[in-house]
């Protein structure tokens, strides 16, 4: 039986560092923070929406969306992030569905499963956490942000206890590359293998 497992975790908690434990399993990997990115390219339904919510000021001279503008406004408020995400999800789930018609087992990368009910197609759902001073140094790396516009990102994310509700696995990943690989492929292979 083909198996989904649904990946999940705030920002910064490390995730994408688990791409070679898939790849070693035989994982399909669909990576819905690509996904994403291609529901609001130019031109796209998913674009047109965000602007009829949050103006035309979002997009950049050549029609792009203006990223930065928009996380500036919409990672403002929950409020404003919920608006955000009720926006978009329907584009990005509808993306998701049709990459997960793969017929072997996959892993569905999303920051957001739970908000976007991805959760429901999922056998089972891994939520990856670390500690709030890890993450801001991660974020402030990765994307190259300041420490202000990572806190942004972090503020406007769900807590610990969010996950821990929802995921039936929780890992923390606070350090130790080799030892989170370690947990998390003997744990996909549980899921996998019944082992």
């Amino acid at each position: 039986m083909k198996k989904i497992i649904g990946l999940t975790g705030p920002t910064g908690a490390g995730k994408s560092s688990l791409w070679m434990a898939c790849f070693d399993l035989g994982l399909a990997l669909i990576d819905c923070d690509r996904v994403a990115r291609e529901a609001v390219e130019k031109g796209t339904e998913g674009l047109k929406a965000l602007c009829e919510v949050f103006g035309y000021e979002i997009l950049n001279d050549d029609g792009t969306l203006n990223r930065k503008k928009l996380a500036s406004i919409a990672f403002a408020s929950p409020d404003k992030t919920e608006l955000l995400n009720n926006t978009i999800f329907p584009f990005i789930k509808v993306l998701v569905l049709k990459e997960a018609e793969y017929d072997g087992n996959t892993i569905l990368d999303a920051p957001t499963l739970f908000e976007s009910e991805l959760d429901k197609v999922c056998f089972k759902t891994i939520a990856i956490l670390a500690d709030r001073d890890i993450r801001l140094k991660r974020i402030i790396e990765r994307d190259n942000l300041t420490v202000e516009e990572a806190l942004l990102r972090i503020n406007a994310g769900k807590d610990d206890n969010y996950y821990i509700e929802r995921a039936d696995y929780v890992i923390y990943n606070n350090g130790d590359e080799c030892e989170f690989l370690r947990k998390i492929t003997k744990l996909l292979e549980q899921i996998l293998f019944d082992r």
